[in-house]
C-alpha cells in the first residue's frame, strides 16, 4: 500500500471547506419511506470516478462490476431495537428513550425526550411494545444516574438477565427522523448478514444484499470479509459549522478482525480491488490505516472525518446510498469520487427519480 498521512493534521482543499457547497435540492417525494421488495431490486447508479461517466442499473447487476479476486468488506453490526418508552415509577408519566451506546455492562448512554422528566435518581419501568398491549408487567427497569455532555443521560438497568432478548420484546427500531411510516417488519432495517448487536442505526448500503446475491458474488470468485462498526446516531447529526474543518466528528466503536485484515492485504498484493460496502466500512478501514500506516487487526474507536482533500489508503470502490445534503456522508463520497462528479451524480439521481436515504437506492463508485 502507499504511505498515507494523518488526515486530522493535513490541509484540506480550502475551496471545499464550506458546508453549503454540499447542498442539493431534493423533492420530499424522493425520500424513501419504506424498503423496496425484493432487497436487490433497487436502482443502482454506477459511477466511474476517473471519467465521471454514469450508468443506470438494478442493484443485482452489481455482479457485472465485480471481478474474481476482488473483495467486498461488509459491516456485520446488528441494529438493536433502541427506541423505548419508559414509565416513571412515581408519576406514571411516559417518556421516550433512545439507547446510543453501552458504557458498561448495565449502563447505557441514552437520549431522552422530554429531558426535563429524566432527572438523576428517577426510575422508569419498561413494558411490552405496542404489539403486546395486554401485557403490563415490567420487563426492564432503569434509573437515571448521570447527565452527560450534550444533555444525554447515563441510565443503569436492573433485571438485565437476557437483556437483548427483553429489549427485542419491548423496543422499536430507531428509524431516522425523515422516515415517517411505521416499519412493519423489524428485519427490514437489518442487513441479511447482521450478527453483532450494537448499532443505533443500520449500515444502510448493506440493506440491498440478499443471501442469493451474496452467493452469486462468491461464485464469481469475489471474496467477502467483515468488519464490525457499531453505528451511532451521530451519523444523522447535522454539520453545524459553516467551515466544515471545525466540525467535531462523533466516535464509533469498531473491530477489524485478523482474517479480514489478511484478506485485504492479500487482495492488494494481487492487484485486485477492495470494495467497501458502506461509509461505515470505509471509515473503519481508513481509520486503521491512519492509525497504523498499514492494515492489521484492530479494535478501538474512530472519529475520522473524511472530506475532500483526504488521500485514501485502502478502498478502491464504494457501495453506498444517497445521503442527506450537507452531511458528513456526502462529504466522504465527494472525497472518494471527486466533488464535481459527486454533485453531478446527485443532480442526476434527482432528475431520474432515484429514491434517497436509508431505504433508498444505491450507487457504486469505482
Amino acid at each position: 500500500m502507499n504511505s498515507s498521512i494523518d488526515f486530522n493534521k493535513a490541509e484540506t482543499n480550502n475551496a471545499l471547506n464550506q458546508k453549503n457547497q454540499f447542498k442539493y435540492d431534493l423533492p420530499e417525494k424522493l425520500i424513501a419511506q419504506r424498503p423496496i421488495e425484493p432487497r436487490d431490486s433497487s436502482k443502482l447508479m454506477v459511477i466511474n470516478k476517473e471519467s465521471g461517466e454514469i450508468s443506470h442499473k438494478i442493484f443485482y447487476e452489481i455482479t457485472d462490476f465485480l471481478n474474481p479476486g476482488d473483495c467486498l468488506i461488509l459491516n456485520d453490526s446488528k441494529v438493536i431495537p433502541a427506541r423505548l418508552f419508559g414509565e416513571d415509577t412515581k408519576s406514571g408519566k411516559v417518556i421516550e428513550f433512545l439507547l446510543l451506546k453501552q458504557l458498561e455492562k448495565d449502563v447505557w448512554e441514552t437520549l431522552v425526550k422530554p429531558g426535563k422528566k429524566a432527572k438523576i435518581g428517577t426510575e422508569f419501568i419498561f413494558s411490552c411494545s405496542d404489539n403486546n398491549e395486554e401485557k403490563k408487567d415490567a420487563i426492564l427497569k432503569c434509573e437515571i444516574i448521570d447527565i452527560l455532555s450534550g444533555g444525554s443521560r447515563a441510565i443503569k438497568f436492573e433485571n438485565v438477565t437476557g437483556f437483548f432478548t427483553k429489549l427485542d420484546e419491548i423496543g422499536h427500531m430507531p428509524l431516522p427522523p425523515y422516515i415517517k411510516e411505521k416499519l412493519k417488519d423489524k428485519s427490514r432495517y437489518q442487513t441479511v448478514y447482521a450478527k453483532d448487536l450494537g448499532s443505533a442505526a443500520a449500515p444502510t448500503a448493506g440493506l440491498h444484499f440478499t443471501p442469493e446475491l451474496l452467493e452469486k458474488i462468491k461464485s464469481k470468485g469475489v471474496n467477502i470479509g467483515s468488519i464490525t462498526l457499531h453505528v451511532g446516531l451521530g451519523t444523522f447529526r447535522p454539520v453545524k459549522e459553516n467551515d466544515i474543518s471545525k466540525h467535531k466528528m462523533h466516535s464509533e466503536y469498531f473491530i477489524l478482525p485478523s482474517e479480514t485484515a489478511e484478506l485485504i492485504n492479500t487482495t492488494k498484493k494481487r492487484g485486485k480491488k477492495v470494495i467497501s460496502v458502506g461509509t461505515t466500512s470505509c471509515r473503519a478501514l481508513e481509520s486503521v490505516f491512519q492509525k497504523l500506516g498499514k492494515i492489521d487487526a484492530y479494535e478501538g474507536n474512530t472519529e475520522i472525518f473524511i472530506r475532500p482533500g483526504y488521500k485514501f489508503g485502502v478502498i478502491d470502490g464504494l457501495i453506498t446510498n444517497f445521503h442527506l445534503p450537507e452531511s458528513t456522508l456526502i462529504m466522504l463520497v465527494s472525497a472518494f469520487a471527486g466533488y464535481e462528479t459527486t454533485m453531478n451524480a446527485y443532480r442526476t439521481a434527482v432528475k431520474e427519480n432515484y429514491r434517497f436515504f436509508s431505504f433508498g437506492d444505491a450507487m457504486f463508485i469505482y
